[in-house]
């Protein structure tokens, strides 16, 4: 158990469907996707959950050229988390950043090999390694604040930021820090990240030039699903312990009660029910809940062939007889799949339904699965007026799985 309870008592986001997190959470119950077709010049169709995002507010002119897109939607993400949670008053020995990053400054990367490439006098920008050294974003969020705490970056592919909420919250529940901003960011919206996985065979397919299908192209758990969109984003929260946040009259959110780890140890990239079900069995255990206790799971549920049943296996699993009064969503069908990011927009997602008892869609989901059977949310959103505790769930290549379990505060 945890030595003190971890209350979230700031949100920021950068997301898809905008900035404002309470705006985004509504768009999400309306079903919205933020789904787009984009790069056209590539030889199959692709589709990405983008944002519209003025760097200018943040950054001069001067500062952009050592700065990535992912960190400067990391920089914002987090000034708006810390403006959220209000005079915080802490000394900045006692102030950590915890972030996470899948894969860094993908734009520098490949404006860089462009540029180098061009001609054979072609030049790659001197500042393009601290531009996209994947812990560029947490740092630029440190120097931002002042943090002068603890920085890390967790590199753990799609479960980076939901790893370094759990490690933010176990240095708040252990006294190491006083306050943490903790989450992700993640922009790799460029042709040569984009064509990497469609090798892969992950991404959805859909018809050339069709945006009806592109926005409704990923569709998690359903029979006729073929993969995931890639989003970008950045999304940060506050810890601090209850104790603290109740003294200075913070509003909480919720209360991160629990996390689990595990690796599966058995392949780079398909996923495995058992580690997946350690994971949860130790958030549950963390937080001192049954399975029962536990009402809703924002799932990690990519749309791929593969992963979709062995999540359903993993909650099975760990929930057993009680399956059927757990209501599963993935919201990666409106904001597309933000690898490193994904962890801590989800978790912002996951605690905002706690906070309004309303569970967001698992949308473009006509026939489920037989191999999927959940008790899946509606194509609507529903109203869960007894939800008092979430999950949610991020399983990572290489294994790696992370789940972060919240209750009303």
């Amino acid at each position: 158990m945890a030595d003190a309870r971890v209350a979230v008592t700031g949100l920021g986001v950068v997301a898809p469907h905008g900035e404002d997190p309470q705006a985004m959470f509504a768009a999400l119950m309306r079903g919205e996707s933020a789904l787009k077709p984009l790069f056209p010049e590539l030889a199959r169709p692709a589709a990405a959950a983008t944002i519209e995002f003025d760097e200018s507010r943040w950054f001069t002119k001067l500062q952009l050229a050592g700065v990535d897109r992912v960190s400067q939607l990391a920089v914002a993400a987090a000034d708006f988390a810390v403006k959220d949670a209000g005079a915080l008053d802490v000394d900045p020995e006692r102030l950590g950043v915890f972030g996470g990053c899948g894969m860094g400054g993908a734009t520098a990367l490949e404006a860089a090999y462009r540029g180098g490439m061009a001609t054979a006098g072609g030049r790659v920008p001197p500042l393009t390694i601290p531009a996209f050294m994947p812990n560029a974003p947490a740092s630029q969020v440190a120097m931002r604040q002042r943090a002068q705490g603890p920085v890390f970056t967790y590199s753990v592919a799609c479960s980076s930021s939901a790893v370094a909420i759990a490690e933010a919250a176990k240095a708040v529940a252990r006294g190491e820090v006083d306050v943490a901003i903790a989450g992700g960011a993640e922009s790799l919206i460029v042709p040569g990240v984009v064509m990497a996985w469609q090798a892969m065979q992950t991404l959805a397919a859909f018809p050339a030039g069709d945006a009806q299908a592109a926005a409704t192209a990923v569709k998690p758990f359903a029979a006729d699903r073929s993969g995931f969109a890639l989003g970008e984003g950045a999304a940060f929260l506050v810890l601090e312990s209850e104790e603290r946040a109740r003294a200075r009259q913070a509003r909480r959110y919720a209360l991160l009660s629990g996390w689990g780890h595990s690796c599966d140890a058995t392949h780079l990239t398909k996923p495995d029910a058992p580690g997946q079900a350690r994971a949860l069995r130790a958030a549950l255990a963390m937080a001192g809940l049954r399975p029962r206790d536990v009402g809703y799971c924002n799932a990690h549920g990519t749309a791929t062939k593969i992963g979709d049943p062995i999540e359903r296996d993993a909650l099975a699993l760990v929930w057993g007889d009680a399956i059927e009064g757990l209501k599963v969503s993935s919201t990666k069908a409106l904001h597309g799949h933000l690898l490193g990011a994904a962890g801590a927009l989800e978790a912002v997602i996951t605690l905002l339904a706690l906070q309004h008892r309303q569970l967001p869609p698992n949308a473009h989901c006509t026939e489920i699965d037989p191999a999927c059977q959940l008790n899946l949310v509606g194509a609507q959103g529903e109203a869960a007026p007894a939800l008092a505790a979430a999950v949610s769930s991020s399983f990572a290549f290489g294994g790696s799985n992370a789940v972060l379990l919240f209750e009303r505060a």
